[in-house]
């Protein structure tokens, strides 16, 4: 130590100091870094890991690297939800005609309303079941289109796509696949696909991974929100499910898949209608 201050040319007392000195900068900044992480953990319902926490920092002005957000958190004891499984409930057993999977598990698409996809999930609440239909645009993997209903219907699928059909503009020719469920195959939502001159596209018979994204969405649903819920009636979970795909899912979660940015800002940057 003597010999270093003295090829530094300062005494002792003046390189503890400083030592002191940097190591209470450093503290202060770490004690900030976690705060601030903690705020964008809380404000978006404690789901984020670190690299959607670190895009949240960068966005802020901060200049640090993801390892050190999960070591940080890592030290403080921050953590997403704890994921749990979720039940599939498509029902292909049936006689009705099924759609090639013209998809083919090509989910990159470079312009909106090319290809989406979609899906119908089930909700337990109190009163019994809640049915979710969704239909997503892979381009901006925004949530188009959706319909919840008591009943597991052609009518709860219908009205999703009525929904996309509504919101979008251009989509002639657009494919939009689906799994190989009854309610898919129905003639009523055959019928109502012809009419927007929409392309059907159907996974192979017990093949989750040819809808791969549309999965996806549904397990950051139950794990990040209904999972950790315990919804008293329909009307109830309606609204929940509401705000986590209209406030939550579009508008404000970071999707890996276009840089960490929400679909909301991803297609207001891409001026898509």
């Amino acid at each position: 130590m003597t010999r270093l201050c003295r090829v530094l040319d300062v005494s002792r007392s003046a390189y503890y100091d400083w030592l002191v000195r940097d190591e209470c900068q450093r503290s202060i900044r770490q004690t900030e870094l976690v705060y601030k992480i903690k705020q964008i953990h809380v404000c978006n319902r404690q789901v984020y890991g670190s690299p959607r926490i670190h895009a949240e920092l960068i966005e802020q002005g901060e200049n640090i690297c993801v390892n050190t957000v999960a070591k940080l958190m890592k030290l403080n004891d921050i953590q997403s939800k704890v994921f749990k499984k979720f039940v599939v409930t498509t029902e292909s057993r049936h006689f009705l005609p099924a759609s090639p999977n013209r998809l083919k598990r090509e989910f990159s698409v470079e312009s909106p309303n090319k290809k989406w996809v979609s899906d119908v999930t089930f909700i337990a609440t109190r009163e019994g079941w809640l049915y979710l239909a969704t239909i997503m645009d892979l381009f901006s993997r925004r949530i188009i289109g959706w319909s919840m209903s008591h009943r597991n219907d052609a009518a709860l699928v219908v009205s999703a796509l009525d929904m996309s059909v509504a919101q979008r503009s251009n989509f002639k020719d657009v494919i939009l696949h689906s799994d190989r469920g009854i309610l898919y195959a129905s003639k009523r939502y055959r019928e109502k696909l012809a009419q927007y001159e929409i392309i059907s596209s159907m996974s192979r018979k017990g093949d989750c991974w040819d809808n791969a994204p549309m999965e996806s969405f549904y397990h950051s649903l139950k794990t990040e929100c209904v999972n950790f819920e315990n919804y008293r009636t329909r009307n109830h979970a309606r609204q929940s499910l509401f705000e986590y795909i209209e406030l939550f899912y579009n508008r404000k979660r970071r999707h890996s898949t276009i840089g960490y940015i929400s679909p909301n800002i991803f297609e207001n940057r891409m001026n898509v209608h």
